[in-house]
């Protein structure tokens, strides 16, 4: 891998926190099969409601996007070297974003902006980002940093942070702070 210690350490803190749901050492569908009943317990969607399966349907693109293009050895599972070999060649060229990828950022601003008003506030950044783990004051202090002052985050802003996050090497890019971590 050519990354850069710093962004290895932001993709891995996202591959397993928020992607190897099973702790199993690779990404694979149980994976996101435990993640869609996390995410719909936290929203409170109920088996066989519209938003569940809404977001079984997504979260189903995104594995599948996922494993076309990260899981190299055609086994059903992406390692940490191709997870981290995915995201390198996206950050080299931020344009050839894939549908999944876009899917998966709006999935997650949809999932965080709970009050549904086109914006990312505290409150709802931190339920999502401490529901995988991240301890609540991190996940303020992250928020702090990534909205840069701002009461909230909008879905254009959260785009653009979201490229940094793959992107950036600067160790204090608002963007680095997404997932709810404060430093790597």
């Amino acid at each position: 891998m050519s990354i850069s210690p710093f962004r290895q350490q932001k993709l891995l803190f996202l591959f397993n926190v928020f992607f190897d749901v099973n702790q199993s050492g690779d990404i694979d569908v149980k994976d996101f099969e435990l993640a869609i009943e996390r995410v719909c317990k936290l929203r409170g969607w109920e088996k066989d409601t519209p938003k569940n399966k809404e977001t079984y349907d997504v979260m189903m693109e995104i594995w599948n996007g996922l494993r076309s293009k990260a899981d190299k050895d055609n086994d059903g599972h992406v390692s940490k070297d191709e997870w981290c070999n995915m995201w390198d060649a996206y950050a080299k060229d931020p344009s050839s974003v894939m549908d999944w990828q876009n899917a998966y950022m709006n999935f997650m601003f949809d999932l965080e902006d709970a009050s549904h008003d086109g914006g990312i506030d505290v409150t709802e950044f931190t339920l999502v980002c401490s529901s995988y783990g991240v301890e609540k004051g991190e996940c303020e202090e992250a928020f702090g940093k990534m909205a840069q002052g701002q009461t909230d985050v909008t879905r254009e802003q959260f785009a653009a942070l979201w490229k940094e996050y793959f992107a950036s090497e600067d160790l204090n890019a608002p963007g680095n702070f997404i997932f709810g971590k404060t430093s790597f």
